[in-house]
């Protein structure tokens, strides 16, 4: 027994040494699988915290946390607290691409949260890589090839898979989602996607940080506007009062606006892009652990079918 001992004693340093060796020769895959994680919890934080006081109501809340949380990160980061090192070209095209990106974009994803939940929501998000290739060949005139087109039709089968479901006589195929709430989704992955890439145009090599304070400005900006053309201050001070939904947002914020902008820029800077945006692409079937362990929630084969090859579409439109 004692002779045991030694020996584990001796291999313990040699494999700590080895954990250590591997972690630094793929610490950007680490910190995109990081990104992964925090998103995941930012789905299901904003989607418990819209189903109790209203999407709207969250988006603006979370946009207002999720700057002051950049902000403080940039004084530290930059040593300034407001991007005001920023041209007129960059306020303009970030602004843009803030109003589209978070204003639509993401209202249109919440909205879908209480429809259809966010597991499925971020299912259908999964189209926003290959609806961003889109956006870039129109307004960037970046290339699209085959291997492009293979990614995009395997993301789009993977979630029409998970989607549609088989009737009772076993023939007919039927959505089994609520056809307003897909819709909403498909919004959220456009309206981002195409956000993605104006912020895209208007950053160049402005810092992602500050350019995504600029984005959550105007997204600000734009949710004040919707909010006072819809009346609906009452509900955004009600949500601020709501202890159990600001608890959700709050962490939705910390872990989406914050460390998952962070880190998927530290993950971009330390490995391929491809890489990084392929492990990052892994929320859809992340999202399902939770939903079996902690909600309960019933997931079907032709559910986790569609979510693995929703992520092998995203995997092959980025690595190949």
């Amino acid at each position: 027994m004692l002779y045991f001992l030694r020996i584990v004693l001796l291999l313990v340093p040699q494999l700590i040494q080895l954990v250590m060796t591997f972690f630094q020769e793929h610490i950007g895959e680490f910190y995109a699988l990081c990104t992964a994680i925090f998103w995941t919890a930012t789905a299901l934080a904003f989607e418990s915290a819209s189903l109790k006081v209203g999407s709207l109501s969250v988006n603006i809340i979370r946009l207002v946390l999720g700057f002051l949380f950049l902000s403080l990160f940039s004084l530290i980061y930059r040593g300034s607290f407001f991007p005001s090192d920023a041209n007129l070209y960059q306020w303009t095209w970030l602004s843009v691409s803030g109003l589209i990106g978070f204003v639509l974009g993401d209202l249109f994803l919440f909205k879908s949260y209480t429809m259809i939940g966010s597991r499925f929501a971020m299912l259908i998000m999964a189209l926003v890589p290959p609806l961003a290739a889109f956006f870039g060949f129109l307004i960037l005139k970046e290339r699209i090839d085959y291997l492009n087109y293979l990614g995009m039709i395997l993301t789009i089968g993977g979630i029409a898979i998970a989607i549609i479901s088989r009737g009772e006589n076993g023939t007919r195929y039927t959505l089994k989602l609520p056809v307003k709430g897909i819709l909403f989704a498909f919004g959220g992955a456009a309206g981002q996607a195409l956000g993605l890439v104006l912020s895209k145009l208007g950053m160049k090599n402005y810092d992602p940080f500050a350019a995504t304070q600029i984005r959550i400005i105007a997204g600000t900006a734009g949710f004040v506007l919707l909010v006072s053309i819809m009346r609906r201050w009452k509900r955004v001070f009600e949500a601020v009062l709501h202890y159990k939904a600001m608890i959700a947002i709050m962490t939705g914020s910390f872990f989406g606006p914050f460390l998952g902008v962070s880190f998927s820029l530290l993950a971009v800077a330390h490995t391929e892009t491809g890489i990084a945006s392929t492990i990052m692409a892994i929320v859809p079937v992340l999202i399902l652990v939770p939903a079996v362990v902690f909600y309960h929630q019933k997931v079907t084969l032709y559910e986790i079918i569609g979510a693995v090859i929703s992520v092998l579409g995203v995997t092959i439109f980025f690595v190949l």
